[in-house]
């Protein structure tokens, strides 16, 4: 898969933080975050390198087909890469699929600032003023309670009639009983009024 020179990745700012383009210079700290256990804590398995690069590559490419993707976090303050934020395409066999998915993962000494919710609420804004989306969703596994309460503070409302098992993680893996929060685009605009 060839990445894009350089696809086209609007560059946000929130008060803390730029949104921009995954670089080649983010994939050592990215990889860093990927390989951590307890970042991973609520997914399958930790990523090794060639996954973790093959990741940003498909970053790459979702922002030349569709417009829309995930950003890399750095701090204002420091210059410092922290992990992403965004919008992903959710296209696994589930009820609510195919949707649009807003999510993240930061570097565990990036947590507890409130910066996942300050991106995912800029997130939320382009994927509706900007791209023009009807409804985003987000979901993780059960068990990851400081995501759902991200999800919480940024506006989206838990759907627990949705609620599903993911179908990517393996039957009886801890973390395969996922979550469902949703946000139409009419209680976001209702929101901002």
């Amino acid at each position: 898969m060839s990445v894009p020179s350089q696809p086209l990745v609007p560059v946000l700012r929130t008060e803390r933080l730029v949104m921009r383009a995954f670089t080649d210079a983010d994939r050592e700290p990215f990889l860093a975050l990927n390989t951590d256990p307890v970042v991973m804590e609520h997914f399958v398995e930790v990523h090794d390198r060639a996954r973790s690069d093959a990741f940003v590559d498909r970053i790459l490419h979702r922002w030349a087909e569709r417009g829309w993707g995930l950003w890399a976090l750095e701090r204002q303050d420091t210059g410092e890469f922290i992990g992403y934020t965004g919008l992903w395409p959710a296209e696994f066999d589930a009820p609510f699929t195919p949707a649009v998915e807003v999510g993240w993962r930061l570097a565990r000494a990036h947590w507890g600032h409130g910066f996942a919710s300050e991106a995912a609420r800029e997130a939320l804004r382009f994927g509706f003023e900007d791209a023009g989306l009807a409804e985003i969703v987000s979901f993780t596994a059960v068990g990851n309670e400081r995501s759902w309460r991200v999800m919480e503070r940024i506006g989206l409302l838990r759907e627990p009639e949705g609620d599903f098992e993911h179908p990517a993680v393996p039957e009886g893996h801890p973390v395969r009983p996922h979550v469902l929060y949703r946000l139409p685009r009419e209680r976001w605009l209702a929101s901002q009024a």
